[in-house]
């Protein structure tokens, strides 16, 4: 997901992201803070409070007797939606009086509500004298935008007006090179004894045992926009959007706790993830770096929870049918038909100083797009929302056909863009794509796993146009995959090759590279029974599977590294498609090995919250996996991929008249699954799944008769 090429690098000069940061969002605006709930420099000088693709607030540091306090723990909380850090007094001087550790406990919770942070920080005083406290908030806004803190350098800005103060408010503005001005608005629920730009000073007089609450609010503003709330407002509004999140969702148990705790973190970061948009609800892909609209992203998001929440591929499906390209823009890579890569709101967006504020360069979105559609219908019998999209599905083919297809062989390829994307599938990195000798190849380049989409795209159409009664496209949609399929064969599956291409270049020259890319074919379901067993019993050999997934790239190949951002590094939600892929053949031995090594890998993460990717080092005894230095964590289609690998383990299909479940398995470490309201048209059914050695029992506990539940041994 790596924007461009080395121009767009995500440049890291000290350490990078602290697996103790403290990460949330909501909306279009998030937040990291370090683990004591400060944001001061330090790594990446990545610490701030961020809105539409802007830092507006840079520093933020608590005081307490003219000193940090120390840190007792902090940690978001269960839902997701609060952080709360509990601080105490370091040994110290006060005044003439000794003031022994731990006599003071500051308790910090955080709360993020739209474009506003609120901050409530309650002082108790166990000393056993009244105690008088100079408290100091210190405070600073850069507005750098995003790209900015990511390495990309600008050859000049826009201009901070003078800060104005109040009794209890610092506002400071910032005129951007975009004509917008975005404004930081800091208000204090107590009046300080002393403010300024940068701090406020509090004066707080405490007598044994008695409890303070000093509240912070800052408001993030862009033009003129206008809000109004507060602390105890925000908190009631975001645990009622969590309530109802949860009701739309399946409730999911299981005999193992740890699995339990993974899963729980992957649902509520899905939630913190899941945004508001003009166009409806979409899941942005990931903090910091990509707190936005992806379309694959998106897509890839809609499927691993289609089972779990179909809520959430149908907000993908209406934001990427708004946003489809209707016009031939090559500065932003848009043609007609094509479904968007990226949305950004920043200044230099705005500015087209990076080609992202609407960006269609990846070439996989728009055949994904058809997937999604297709498999929602099947799971929702949805016909007049099929209906609505119909007109954009026939643009995205439109694209897929004439636009993608660029010398005119069937297939879909790309070539690399000026200004955007490099390489236009999900490894877009400027080095992902490559011949064995390491040579880049010559363009238009096609990848292995987006014909593979296109062939799964074209049955989904007929699938659809057979729903809508177009009787007359069913048989040239498929006669349409069969060739794609055909030609896959024949092109990327050369005579004395043991693996599939990863790629062929212009002319036609496979890259015979040894990738993950070829999995998605198993996703895809356009192999042979014979070709996908063998495909997966390469994948698992050691050079490509670590012991905790599949690496992106093999150690035999020559751009092999094991910290790289996708020649050799492991993707959780690469590994999900995989193994939702095995599914679809029954090859339910490999797919548990993906299943217990993400599993066991997520016991090592914080939170059990696994990140965007990690390094591919051969998984060692006693050792956990080795983090990348620049992940996005949360990441929406890592936290996805729980609720992926748990339906392919189940064989979880949707049949129209009810569920089927094709030679359901449970993993080693589950001996029982159960499925709370999970919805089957306007129903919902309960289950119940238990292991015996290796068969899986399906108890229903709860359906209607109209419901079938069919399950194949």
């Amino acid at each position: 997901m790596a924007e461009g090429g080395l121009k767009f690098y995500i440049l890291a000069q000290s350490p990078g992201l602290s697996p103790r940061n403290l990460t949330f969002k909501h909306g279009d605006t998030f937040a990291l803070f370090n683990a004591e709930g400060d944001i001061r420099p330090g790594g990446l000088g990545e610490l701030g409070l961020y809105h539409r693709g802007t830092r507006f607030l840079s520093r933020l540091e608590l005081f307490c007797c003219e000193t940090r306090p120390f840190l007792l723990g902090s940690a978001l909380s269960p839902d997701g939606i609060l952080i709360q850090v509990n601080l105490t007094n370091p040994d110290l001087f006060f005044g003439e009086v000794f003031l022994p550790r731990g006599a003071i406990h500051l308790r910090r919770t955080k709360l993020l509500y739209e474009g506003d942070y609120y901050e409530e920080i309650v002082f108790t005083n166990y000393a056993f004298r009244e105690l008088e406290l100079p408290v100091t908030l210190a405070f600073g806004a850069d507005f750098v935008d995003i790209f900015e803190v990511r390495g990309t350098p600008r050859r000049r800005r826009g201009h901070t007006l003078p800060p104005e103060v109040e009794e209890d408010v610092v506002r400071i503005r910032y005129h951007g090179l975009d004509g917008v001005v975005r404004t930081v608005e800091i208000t204090f629920s107590e009046k300080p004894e002393r403010i300024s730009p940068t701090e406020a000073r509090f004066l707080l007089h405490l007598a044994p045992k008695e409890r303070i609450n000093l509240g912070l609010a800052v408001r993030c503003v862009e033009g003129r926009e206008e809000r109004s709330g507060n602390f105890r407002s925000a908190l009631f509004l975001r645990r009622r959007e969590r309530k109802e999140f949860t009701r739309s969702s399946v409730r999911v148990e299981s005999s193992n706790e740890y699995f339990n705790r993974w899963l729980e973190r992957s649902e509520y970061d899905l939630f913190m993830m899941l945004t508001r948009t003009p166009y409806g609800l979409y899941p942005y892909a990931g903090i910091p770096w990509f707190n936005t609209v992806f379309g694959r992203d998106g897509l890839i998001v809609g499927l691993q929870t289609l089972w779990f929440n179909p809520d959430i591929a149908r907000g993908v499906l209406e934001v990427l049918a708004r946003t489809q390209a209707t016009e031939h823009d090559p500065s932003r890579d848009a043609e007609p038909g094509k479904i968007v890569h990226e949305m950004r709101f920043g200044e230099m967006a705005s500015t087209g100083e990076i080609p992202f504020g609407r960006y269609y360069g990846s070439v996989d979105a728009t055949p994904l797009f058809i997937i999604l559609a297709g498999t929602y219908f099947e799971r929702t019998q949805d016909l007049e929302f099929l209906k609505r999209l119909w007109v954009h599905l026939e643009l995205a083919l439109e694209w897929m056909e004439h636009y993608g297809d660029l010398d005119g062989d069937g297939l879909i390829e790309y070539r690399p863009s000026e200004e955007g994307l490099v390489n236009k599938g999900w490894k877009d990195s400027h080095d992902s794509v490559f011949h064995r000798d390491g040579t880049f190849p010559e363009p238009p380049v096609a990848l292995v796993e987006i014909q593979g989409y296109l062939y799964r795209a074209y049955l989904e159409m007929a699938r659809m146009a057979r729903a809508l009664a177009k009787h007359d496209l069913v048989l040239s949609f498929l006669s349409r995959a069969e060739g794609v399929r055909e030609k896959l064969r024949r092109l990327f599956f050369p005579p004395g090759a043991d693996f599939p291409a990863l790629a062929l270049d212009g002319r036609k020259r496979p890259c015979l590279v040894k990738t993950s890319n070829p999995g998605h074919l198993l996703f895809a379901e356009v192999l042979s029974e014979e070709e996908a067993r063998d495909l997966a019993g390469r994948l698992f050999e050691p050079d490509l599977f670590s012991g905790w997934g599949v690496r992106t790239l093999s150690r035999k190949e020559v751009f092999y590294n094991p910290v790289s951002y996708h020649n050799g590094s492991v993707w959780p939600h690469d590994n999900a498609l995989i193994a939702q892929g095995l599914a679809s053949y029954e090859l339910k031995v490999p797919l548990e090995r993906i299943f217990r090594g993400l599993f066991e890998a997520s016991h090592y993460f914080p939170h059990h919250r696994l990140p965007e990717l990690f390094c591919g080092f051969n998984r060692r005894a006693g050792e956990g996996p080795v983090s990348y230095p620049v992940a996005c964590s949360p990441q929406a289609w890592a936290s996805g991929s729980v609720f992926m690998l748990l339906s392919a383990s189940l064989g979880l299909k949707f049949t129209g008249k009810g569920l089927a479940f094709i030679r359901p398995r449970l993993p080693e470490f589950l001996s029982w699954v159960r499925l709370t309201g999970l919805r089957v048209g306007e129903h919902t059914v309960d289950l119940e799944f238990r292991r015996y050695e290796r068969d899986v029992v399906v108890n229903v506990l709860r359906k209607p008769k109209t419901v079938e539940v069919l399950v194949v041994k």
